[in-house]
Formats: C-alpha cells, structure tokens, sequence
C-alpha cells in the first residue's frame, strides 16, 4: 500500500457527477427529439434534438477518463487484490441490485405501455433473451462495461504504470493523441463493419454489443485516463485550455449531426458516429476538464452531496423518465414546457427517493456496494 494521499482534486468530483446528472437531460430530451424511444412527443423538437446529439456525442468519453484515472489511483493506494474486490463490489453490487429493483420492472412497464416493445407472446426463445439482454442492462451498461474495465485493469495496471513512468513525458501532444484516437476509432469501425458483413445478426445481440463493442469503444478513454494519473505531462494538457481543441470539438459536433441526418439506410453511419464521436470525446476532455479545473476546483457540501446521490439518481431516473413519458407528456403541447417540467418531476421524485433510500441500510448497501457502520 503506498503512503503517500494525493490532494483532492475536487473538480474531477464535480465533473463525474455532473456527467452522471447529464443522464436526466439526455433521457427526457431524448422524448422530444427526432430519435425514435420507447416514448417519444406528437412533434419532434429541433433544439431539442441538437441538446440530445451534443450530450450524446461526447458525455461517456470524458466519464470513462476519469473512471481511469480514479482506478488507477485507487490501484496505487491498496494491494491490487484488495483492490480488485472492492471495485466489483462498488460496480457490481449496484448493478447487480438495480436489475431487480429498477430495470426488471421497467421492462414490464415497457411491455405495458411502449409499442416498440414488441409482441413478446410470438418472440422465439432467442427473441425472448435477446430482449432481456437490451432492456435489463439498459442505461445499466456503463456499470457492466466499468465492471470489464475493472477486471482488465486488474491484469494491465502494474504493466501500464512501469510503461507509463519509462515512457518520454515529453511526447505527449494533442496532434498525437488524436491520431492514437483516430487510429483505434478506424480500427474499430472496420471491426464492426466486417462482422455486418459476416455475421450480422451478431449486431443486434444486445449482450455482444455492450461487453464488447462499448467495451472496445470507450477501452482507449478509460486507459488514457489511468496514465493521466501518473503521467503528469498528459493531465497538465487535458488541463490546459487549447482552443484548437475547443474548435475541433465544435467542428467535429458539426459532423456529428451531419452524420445523424445523411448517412442513413445502407450507408457508414454507426462506423462514421464512432470515429466522429471518438475524436470529439477526446477533445472535450480538454473542454470539460479546462473549464472544471479553473471553476469547479473548491470543496462545497452541496457538490459533496450530489457526488454522492449522483450515482443513485442516474439509476433511478429511467424509469421515472418512462413514466413521465408515457403519462404526462401527451398531456403538454409544448415540447420546451414539457421538457422543463419534466427536469423538474424527475429530479425532485429521484432527489426524494435518494433521501428515502438514505434511511434504509439495506438500500443503501445495494446502491453504493459500500458496507454500511453500524450507528454507536
């Protein structure tokens, strides 16, 4: 175990709980977007659409870096087997609990009242798992990925640090970086273009696609993320404002709903999202991380507290946000004052239930994976 604590770094705290909170804006502007959802509004919302593709394009990227770069923090400070148990126990029991609480009972909520469910009744046997497969995991496929990403840094941490300590720190640059990027996003468009043409039903399995292809996708973010921890050269430069930076991730949204609106039917559009969405990711690593360190960087009970509801809230927003979809929204003409109220009903019945679940240690045991104290 090494001795030395680094200081907080209360900015990487504000930013990954304003990442998980994002989830709330995303899910309900995703209701009045163009994107066909469980539920979606009477009429499309152009701004709304916008809102949704720009959290949508760049919001995982930047969490998955700092995932890395707390677990790889965490991996210096504890034996790596202490280490290994107690991050399955902080991502899996979660996961693991949320299944039965929250997705299990969403996926009938959706078979209740969602068209896009399907018939289940004709599903085939492998119709029937397939479907469990997407709608348990759900937005619980962060936590499965992070649960991968745990066991892979189990086996590559002590070998990326020695790599990252040898390495020359004087290498480190924007320009290389995002050929690195480049280079992996290519690699992995190709991946997945080849399995279209070989195996592609393989594409719609909904387990194949969360623990590999979002595992491939996002392995170079969480890995970055981990030598920004030791590599004191790489974090001064996600630190350090870089307006090219800023326009690359402008352009490179630009793209992105480019992409959304012309490369649909036969053509790239899932290969060309990820290297656009790859490129603008790592670039808003810069953005959010420039903007956290010079605005975010102060201890505020408030940011403690949603740290710590941050997580619990994320779980619980989704099906909050399908019931608000299916029962209130056609109720409200406008797209913008639904949106609004929406955040409103969401976050206040989600900050509710996070006070409830507060009072029950059961409960709070499940949704953190921590061992609850016994009260003196």
């Amino acid at each position: 175990m090494t001795t030395h604590t680094p200081q907080r770094e209360y900015f990487f705290d504000s930013i990954r709980a304003w990442l998980m909170l994002l989830g709330v804006p995303f899910h309900l502007s995703l209701i009045y977007s163009s994107h066909g959802w469980a539920v979606n509004s009477a009429t499309p919302s152009l701004w709304l659409t916008v809102f949704n593709d720009f959290i949508h394009a760049f919001r995982m990227q930047v969490f998955f870096v700092i995932s890395g770069y707390f677990s790889l923090m965490l991996y210096l400070r504890y034996a790596p087997s202490h280490w290994l148990k107690m991050r399955l126990e902080r991502v899996g029991i979660p996961m693991l609990a949320a299944i039965p609480l929250i997705t299990l009972p969403q996926f009938f909520l959706l078979r209740a009242f969602s068209p896009k469910a399907g018939d289940w009744d004709h599903f085939t046997l492998y119709q029937k798992y397939n479907a469990l497969g997407w709608d348990l995991i759900s937005h619980l496929w962060f936590l499965l990925v992070l649960v991968l990403f745990t066991l892979l840094g189990y086996l590559l941490f002590r070998r990326l640090k020695q790599w990252g300590q040898n390495t020359d720190h004087s290498e480190s640059s924007w320009t290389k970086l995002t050929l690195i990027f480049l280079t992996w996003a290519g690699m992995w468009a190709l991946f997945r273009r080849a399995i279209l043409l070989t195996h592609p039903a393989l594409l719609g399995d909904g387990l194949f696609h969360f623990t590999v292809m979002q595992t491939l996708l996002y392995l170079p973010f969480f890995l970055i993320g981990a030598l920004a921890f030791i590599r004191p050269d790489l974090k001064t430069l996600f630190l350090t404002p870089r307006p090219a930076t800023f326009i690359g991730a402008l352009l490179a949204f630009i793209a992105y709903l480019l992409n959304q609106r012309y490369s649909l039917g036969s053509g790239w559009l899932y290969e060309l999202d990820a290297i656009i969405s790859t490129l603008m990711g790592l670039w808003m690593v810069n953005v959010v991380f420039a903007f956290g360190h010079r605005f975010l960087n102060a201890h505020s009970p408030r940011i403690t507290w949603l740290v710590n509801a941050s997580l619990f809230i994320y779980l619980v927003h989704h099906p909050l946000t399908l019931l608000y979809g299916f029962f209130i929204t056609p109720h409200i003409a406008s797209n913008t004052l639904g949106f609004l109220l929406g955040l409103v009903m969401v976050f206040g019945c989600a900050f509710a239930l996070y006070q409830l679940h507060l009072r029950v240690a059961l409960l709070r045991f499940l949704f953190s994976g921590k061992p609850q104290r016994a009260k003196g």
